[in-house]
């Protein structure tokens, strides 16, 4: 049997992006999949816009909490998605990195989040075929 793999999902504040990538990925990978999520300076909170737009999928995030990114979390890990945190995400070897070039929801209406929640739950999607075939 194949190891669970663990994906770690990474954006500056982890209250937006990489909480949306997180949800889903639980959602659609259920038991299948570790899921981590964290950021290079977290927020205090979870986005209000993208906790509404989450909930209209049915992935729950009011209870959230931006966490912090450490080497551990990485090296735990065997892909790590990265989302606008640049030069602030360590590099470690042998790891899968994938970098998801996303518009930050920081500031914008639910209007405007949702097409970004859209663009994450494709690539999550695509990424869940990647990993369990």
């Amino acid at each position: 049997m194949k190891p669970k793999p663990t994906v770690l999902f990474v954006c500056v504040h982890n209250a937006g992006r990489s909480q949306m990538a997180a949800g889903l990925l639980r959602l659609h990978g259920g038991d299948a999949v570790e899921v981590r999520s964290a950021g290079s300076t977290p927020a205090d909170e979870v986005n209000p816009a993208v906790v509404e737009v989450m909930a209209e999928v049915g992935v729950d995030l009011s209870e959230a909490v931006p966490t912090r990114l450490s080497t551990e979390y990485i090296e735990a890990s065997d892909v790590v998605v990265t989302m606008g945190c640049g030069e602030a995400c360590p590099i470690v070897p042998g790891k899968r990195y994938l970098d998801w070039d996303l518009r930050d929801p920081s500031g914008l209406s639910p209007d405007e989040v949702r097409p970004i929640r859209d663009e994450i739950d494709r690539r999550v999607r695509t990424l869940l075929v990647e990993l369990l075939g």
